[in-house]
C-alpha cells in the first residue's frame, strides 16, 4: 500500500490565512472541491481577447492597424502597473526604483521597435484609404499614455513650453489641464476653439484625468525620486536608469512614432493630415515641446538640444 502524502502543514497554513481574514476556512475548501480546473484559454480569456478586432472597412491591413494599437494599450497597462508599484511603495530604495524603471523602459523599447511591424506590415495605399473612416479618432486619444505622462513627472514638465512661466504648483488643476502640451494638437490658441478630436477626448476623460493628476501630484516618479536619501539620488545606476527612461519615452519612442507617421501621412499617397486634424508634426517632435520628465538630471546643453539631433 502506497504511503499517502501528508497535507497537514498546507492545511494549517491555509487555515492561518483565512483566520487572519476572519473567514471560514471550510467554506473556501468546499469551494475548491467544486470548482472547475483552469485552462489556458479561460485564464487568458483568449476568446474574448480575439473577438475585439472589429474592422470598419474592407481593407485587410486594417486588421494589422487595430491589433497593433490594442497591443500597445496592453503594454501601456503593464507600464502603469509598474509605475503604481513605485508610487505606492513605502520603503523605497535605489535598487527597487532602478529595477522598475528598467522594466518599464524595456516595455518602451519593445514599443519602439514594434513600429517596424506596423510600418512594414501595412500597404500605404490601403492605410490612406481606411484611415479616413477613423476621422476624427486618433492615437492622440490614448488615455493610458496620458496617464503614463502624469505618473512620470511633475505637471509643470507637461505644460506647453509657451505657458510654463505662468503656471506653478498653486495653479488649479483645471487651468493647468487647458495648457498641457498636447492641447496644442487640438486647439487654436488664437481663437480658443477646440477640434472635435479634443472635444471628444475631454468629454470622455477630462474628469478622470483631473483626478489622476491630483493622485500623482506628489507620488509621480520624479517626486518619489526626490524623496530618496541623497546617497540614493546620486546612485549612478539609478540616475542612468532615470535618464534612460526619460530619453526612451520622450525621444526614442516618440521619434519612432513620428517617423512611422511620416512614412504614411507624408508618403506619395498621403495627404499630410492626421485623422484627428492635429498639427501632428509640431505636436509629436520632441524639439518643439521639449517633453522632459526629469530635467534636473540633464545638463543645460542637453536640455537646449533636446530632440535636435534625431
Amino acid at each position: 500500500m502506497s504511503q499517502q502524502p501528508d497535507y497537514s502543514h498546507l492545511l494549517k497554513k491555509i487555515q492561518q490565512k483565512y483566520d487572519a481574514l476572519s473567514e471560514d476556512t471550510e467554506n473556501y475548501l468546499e469551494g475548491l472541491l467544486y470548482s472547475k480546473t483552469i485552462t489556458y484559454w479561460d485564464y487568458i480569456q483568449t476568446d474574448a481577447l480575439l473577438s475585439l478586432q472589429t474592422q470598419r472597412t474592407i481593407f485587410p491591413d486594417e486588421m494589422v492597424f487595430i491589433a497593433y494599437h490594442q497591443i500597445n494599450e496592453l503594454i501601456f497597462k503593464m507600464i502603469l502597473w509598474e509605475i503604481s508599484q513605485v508610487a505606492e511603495k513605502e520603503d523605497i530604495d535605489a535598487k527597487f526604483f532602478e529595477q522598475k524603471l528598467m522594466r518599464i523602459s524595456r516595455y518602451f523599447d519593445m514599443l519602439t521597435t514594434s513600429f517596424d511591424i506596423m510600418r512594414e506590415g501595412m500597404e500605404i495605399e490601403q492605410y490612406n484609404k481606411f484611415r479616413h473612416t477613423l476621422t476624427p479618432a486618433s492615437g492622440f486619444q490614448s488615455a493610458q499614455y496620458r496617464m503614463i505622462e502624469f505618473a512620470s513627472t511633475e505637471l509643470i514638465n507637461l505644460i506647453d513650453n509657451r505657458f510654463r512661466a505662468t503656471i506653478d504648483r498653486n495653479t488649479p488643476f483645471e487651468h493647468a489641464f487647458e495648457h498641457l502640451y498636447w492641447q496644442a494638437a487640438g486647439k487654436d490658441y488664437k481663437t480658443g476653439s477646440k477640434s472635435k478630436l479634443l472635444i471628444n477626448f475631454e468629454d470622455r476623460y477630462k474628469e478622470e484625468f483631473i483626478t489622476f493628476m491630483k493622485i500623482y501630484n506628489t507620488k509621480n516618479l520624479w517626486s518619489r525620486f526626490k524623496e530618496l536619501p541623497e546617497k540614493d539620488r546620486k546612485d549612478a545606476d539609478l540616475v542612468k536608469a532615470m535618464r534612460h527612461y526619460d530619453y526612451t519615452v520622450n525621444i526614442t519612442w516618440v521619434m519612432a512614432h513620428y517617423n512611422a507617421a511620416k512614412h504614411y501621412i507624408l508618403g506619395p499617397d498621403g495627404d499630410g493630415e492626421a485623422t484627428g486634424g492635429s498639427d501632428w508634426q509640431k505636436y509629436m517632435h520632441p524639439k518643439y515641446q521639449k517633453r522632459i520628465f526629469f530635467p534636473e538630471l540633464w545638463s543645460q546643453e542637453e536640455l537646449d538640444n533636446w530632440g535636435e539631433d534625431v
